[in-house]
């Protein structure tokens, strides 16, 4: 399509835009029949990211803020070799991150320009180019292994020595001076020294501060460089964690885009699969976020992951590969080896604020006992450049000395994308095996972690989650998406079920599978660890709640579906017969609750039901409250409601004074404290805005007492009692809010509704509880998991604000009270305070 377009002449110097643009170049190259026997480049410089095609291909990405500024034209200009030359560069209007305005973290400047600084044909001198990496990595060696050690100070006499040797006026003194290279990096170390495996890395976020349809390309940019580099130098592997275009060593999701918009890079790459080169590593569709997902979209994560790199490549993924998340649910060890899988790698607990993680090598045993071997690079990144600094750091880092002399280093340019660079293979080919450097094995995941299951006896296990000590906001920002992720799960549950109960019933059913993987798709794709904690610019919140309208939407109609199906000759009207109503239950416990239904005049009529489980009943007469709800108002304008089962008592402000049980008389809220209390706290971390809270926000507490409509009954009692407020919080911003107790219901619950408008501002609500407790109980996937109510050590304050998923608990023997919600994951538990972030 780009080809058949009409160009017009282009200048070094012009600048093109706005920001999220493309733009198309066709360079004409002639090369010089002078340039006989010379290594050719095009060098091409700019601030946005390009892609090199040629004969319809895309061969390179070129991106300065990734040090891809050339493209080799030829090695060495042969006559037989073509003199002139088409090519088509393809500039993205965005860098490597985005277009930030004034930072890198900063809302996109829309109407950004960028600016093509070069355009050259160039000879390109490899003599020079080796010689200085020579240098680079001798004066490393000098200034960074100390000036009391012998192999600093040869190589800094050698470093000396080259200089007095090389005249840069005369070519022909070069390999005299790479010679004196040559011998210290040809010195070996001893048997006994650490190995350093370094994989091939590039990490693409599937959207952060670019959209999803920017990472298609992002993709392509980096594979295609990728497939380059292996081209010429037979020893890069290369590990792909996160490939949403290119379909192989990197997330499901990625190679599903690489295959459908570039098939001829993706041929390419299944070519490097099968021979070892080009390795998927990961097993899940994307690098989910490791906190906020339920079990059953985990599950499906690590199911359409390995099925597509079952089908793709004929195997799945060993190693789980998830560097980049902010913190690790207890549950994954079992869901990892239930899914094939015993390896996993990460290393972003190395950004903890507060406790140094003891260990780059262990055994991570999960909340059943299940158990996987787990590596953290000790460089502490995902992104290294393959430095001396790095090397040297890997090695000092390294917390499991002694139990292991294996570790990983992952080079390569990323989140943005990019990948690795030839410098980079360079600077390890001369630090493969020199003495007074750690030993550099250009490696697989595999190796790397079939020579640590061997060295595993003695290596440490750790129980229990990998808190990470930050970004504890993630937890609570964008409540759109958080809510949308909720519902999204129940809708798919239930269709399934649903749809399921119609096929087992009716084998003439058609089971929606195709539409339930589409729409799985969509929801585990919303699920990318910067997409679901809201950690992404605002066109990717855009695309995700639209993609959640679309689950919604086609959820619905499934549903209603297999309802027909299942139940549709249940709902057929019969002469002379009282209204009924068909109440559907997709859990798996028998439920007896208040709904509503539409009565005989269309007015909403509530009736008390009983429905098994995993099943339906057709509600004709309703069953009758065994204690009606009863709904006072006292002389202080308080409200008292009771339904036989739990009393509650709620001040003008709708805050609970009082919340005991009818039989017992036991009491849940002490005396003088206010339960369903609203909190503003100030919200001004350090530097991660949408991702962080930190612990001195706790110390702006002020609870919300400013009334805009006080507390009224809504609904007078019988099956239902129900009183309604408003609040004004902060400057701008209104909370409005029911508060229902059902017949036979040993709940009350609270319809929110906070129309927000505040920056830089956190609310809460927090229920001050008659319970003592050293520990509070969250759900988790699958299971549940304790944590302390008191700070007593560096590891209990740090997790001063968790994530939970439907509920937290505080109990103690025989008496207990939880707190349940369903679009929130924010939470906390001081003390005897539970609270949920808003």
């Amino acid at each position: 399509e780009a080809v058949r377009q009409e160009f017009i002449p282009a200048k070094v110097g012009a600048s093109f835009g706005p920001t999220w643009e493309t733009c198309w170049f066709k360079v004409e190259l002639s090369i010089p029949p002078a340039w006989a026997g010379r290594e050719v480049h095009f060098l091409w410089e700019s601030d946005g990211e390009g892609l090199v095609w040629r004969d319809g291909q895309p061969v390179q990405g070129l991106t300065k803020e990734g040090e891809k500024t050339s493209y080799i034209l030829t090695n060495s200009l042969k006559e037989t070799e073509p003199h002139s030359v088409t090519l088509y560069v393809e500039l993205a209007c965005n860098g490597l991150f985005g277009a930030g305005k004034g930072s890198m973290i900063a809302p996109p400047d829309p109407d950004r320009r960028f600016t093509l600084s070069k355009a050259e044909l160039v000879i390109f001198n490899r003599d020079v180019y080796e010689l200085l990496v020579d240098l680079e990595i001798l004066l490393d060696m000098a200034q960074l292994l100390g000036e009391e050690n012998q192999r600093s100070c040869q190589a800094l006499y050698t470093a000396n020595q080259m200089v007095n040797v090389c005249d840069v006026t005369d070519s022909s003194t070069f390999p005299a001076a790479r010679d004196l290279a040559a011998a210290i990096f040809s010195q070996r170390n001893g048997e006994s020294q650490h190995t350093i495996h370094a994989v091939g890395h590039c990490h693409i976020d599937s959207a952060w501060l670019w959209p999803y349809e920017e990472t298609i390309r992002k993709c392509a940019r980096s594979w295609a460089t990728v497939i380059r580099l292996m081209e010429s130098n037979p020893e890069f592997t290369f590990a792909c964690s996160q490939l949403w275009l290119v379909s192989v060593l990197w997330q499901a999701q990625q190679f599903e885009w690489v295959r459908s918009w570039y098939p001829g890079l993706y041929a390419q790459i299944q070519d490097f699969v099968a021979k070892g080169r080009f390795i998927p590593v990961g097993g899940t569709w994307v690098e989910m976020d490791g906190n906020l997902p339920s079990g059953e979209s985990m599950v499906r994560q690590f199911l359409q992951g390995q099925r597509f790199f079952q089908e793709q490549f004929g195997r799945i993924c060993s190693e789980f590969w998830l560097p980049d998340t902010f913190g690790y649910s207890a549950q994954l060890p079992q869901l990892m080896r239930g899914c094939g899988i015993r390896r996993f790698l990460t290393q972003k607990l190395s950004w903890n604020l507060v406790n140094t993680f003891p260990h780059h090598t262990f055994f991570w045993e999960g909340i059943d006992g299940s158990r996987v071997l787990t590596h953290f690079p000790p460089g502490d990144s995902y992104g290294m450049h393959g430095r001396v600094e790095e090397m040297l750091k890997t090695v000092k880092n390294n917390k499991d000395k002694g139990r292991v002399n294996h570790s990983a280093l992952l080079f390569g340019f990323g989140d943005g994308g990019g990948g690795p660079t030839q410098k980079m293979l360079d600077r390890m080919k001369r630090m493969r095996d020199t003495d007074g450097l750690p030993r550099v094995e250009v490696s697989t995941p595999d190796r790397l972690f079939s020579l640590l299951e061997k060295e595993s006896s003695q290596l440490c296990t750790w129980v229990g989650e990998l808190f990470l000590e930050l970004h504890n906001g993630t937890y609570t920002t964008q409540a759109q998406i958080k809510k949308g992720n909720r519902e999204c799960e129940r809708i798919l549950h239930d269709v399934e079920v649903l749809s399921t109960l119609a096929l087992a019933r009716d084998s003439t059913f058609q089971y929606p599978a195709s539409q339930l993987q589409r729409l799985w798709r969509l929801l585990l794709l919303n699920q990318f660890h910067d997409v679901l904690p809201g950690s992404s610019i605002q066109l990717v919140v855009e695309d995700a709640l639209q993609y959640y309208t679309e689950i919604r939407g086609a959820g619905a109609r499934l549903q209603e579906e297999a309802v027909q199906s299942l139940c549709g000759h249940l709902q057929q009207p019969k002469v002379g017969s009282a209204e009924s109503t068909l109440v559907l239950n997709t859990l798996p416990w028998e439920r007896t609750e208040v709904i509503s239904r539409t009565g005989p005049a269309g007015t909403e009529a509530l009736a008390l039901v009983t429905v098994p489980s995993m099943g339906y009943a057709i509600v004709k007469e309703p069953l009758l409250a065994p204690q009606p709800v009863v709904v006072w108002e006292q002389e202080d304008g308080s409200i008292v409601m009771e339904n036989g089962v739990i009393a509650v008592c709620l001040d003008r402000l709708g805050r609970l004074t009082s919340l005991r049980l009818v039989d017992s008389e036991r009491e849940s809220v002490p005396d003088g404290c206010y339960a369903n209390q609203f909190v503003l706290f100030d919200d001004v971390p350090l530097y991660w805005d949408a991702w962080d809270v930190m612990d001195y926000h706790l110390e702006t507490r002020k609870p919300v007492t400013k009334l805009l409509t006080p507390l009224k009954v809504s609904l007078g009692g019988g099956l239902r009692g129900s009183t309604r407020f408003s609040l004004q919080i902060g400057t701008s911003s209104i909370l409005t809010q029911e508060i229902i107790l059902d017949a036979t219901c040993p709940y009350l619950r609270f319809l929110t509704q906070v129309e927000w408008k505040e920056a830089h501002k956190f609310l809460k609500v927090e229920f001050p509880l008659l319970v003592r407790s050293t520990n509070a109980t969250y759900e988790i996937q699958f299971g549940h998991l304790q944590r302390p109510t008191h700070w007593n050590t560096s590891w209990d304050w740090a997790r001063f604000e968790v994530w939970a998923h439907k509920w937290l608990d505080l109990s103690e023997h025989g008496f207990g009270v939880a707190l349940l919600n369903d679009c929130k994951y924010g939470a906390s538990a001081h003390g005897n305070v539970l609270s949920l972030s808003l």
